[in-house]
């Protein structure tokens, strides 16, 4: 067969699910590549994660087309015997980094997030480190929630024994921060260590001065926070929670719920936290918009 490969988002990000899909069909023995407008098919795979994503628009001459993903159904899923494959790295030479998941799912059931409705409200383990990792520098994890998985501790020292550099990128969830997960994240190699404090009715001020105290990177720009507005917060929710983590040694960043419909005073906050130069010399909030 001929297979033709749709990364409908197109972000700069490589499609785990289209290399899957390609690594399944090479091992067939079928020719396998990302879509090329002038070519015809026997299959057309096109994938999307986002929802405002616009669809492909470009004509394609296939036999038959899937489409999957989130952004075209929540429920969709790859086959079993897809989904834990190693990916076809080669699809993405660009990309020099390892990609996949150790856990799926989350308890939190956060209303901005889908992950729970798409996974699950637990967070369990569906791969071990080797299934996806062949050597590469960098390990980048898609997982939604590590911490929340029973394995949490096998799996951090999984990590660590790659020697490869870890970004979570989905950040990790710092109410589940003990000084035990503190000692494992300071065994691995990592860059920066994200965490979110979306709601501002939680109080996390005493978890995040814990993992400050004991976590071996000291420096503002190794501890990012994402900060959720436009969602159940006021404007003076949003400048405690920014003002708490610097004031604790975090780095925030906010991040804006339907950016399109926010008001001024929130995108405001977005460009003066977001600017680095700007957030560190100029102290208030209230400076930047005068």
């Amino acid at each position: 067969m001929r297979i033709g490969l749709v990364d409908v988002d197109c972000h700069n990000f490589p499609s785990l699910p289209l290399m899957k899909i390609s690594a399944h069909h090479k091992a067939k023995g079928d020719a396998v590549e990302l879509h090329n407008t002038f070519g015809y098919y026997d299959r057309i795979y096109m994938s999307k994660v986002f929802t405002f994503t616009p669809d492909y628009d470009y004509a394609y001459n296939a036999d038959e087309v899937i489409r999957g993903g989130t952004g075209y159904n929540i429920k969709t899923a790859l086959p079993k015997e897809i989904e834990t494959i190693c990916p076809d790295y080669s699809l993405y030479p660009q990309y020099s980094e390892s990609y996949g998941f150790l856990t799926r799912g989350c308890p939190r059931n956060c209303a901005f997030c889908v992950v729970t409705q798409k996974e699950g409200n637990q967070a369990v383990q569906v791969a071990d480190i080797e299934d996806f990792h062949r050597g590469q520098k960098t390990v980048k994890l898609l997982d939604p929630n590590l911490l929340a998985c029973k394995d949490r501790e096998k799996l951090l020292t999984q990590l660590a024994e790659t020697k490869a550099g870890i970004d979570f990128t989905q950040g990790l969830d710092v109410r589940l921060i003990d000084k035990d997960i503190v000692t494992l994240l300071n065994r691995l190699k990592v860059k920066m260590i994200h965490f979110a404090w979306d709601n501002p009715h939680e109080d996390l001020v005493s978890k995040f001065a814990l993992f400050n105290e004991h976590f071996r990177l000291k420096s503002y720009e190794r501890k990012g926070v994402y900060v959720l507005t436009n969602f159940n917060s006021t404007h003076q929710e949003d400048l405690h929670r920014i003002y708490t983590l610097r004031d604790l040694g975090f780095n925030p960043y906010v991040t804006v719920y339907d950016k399109p419909n926010a008001p001024k005073i929130t995108t405001q906050l977005q460009r003066w936290v977001n600017n680095r130069r700007i957030f560190r010399s100029t102290k208030k909030f209230e400076e930047y918009v005068a």
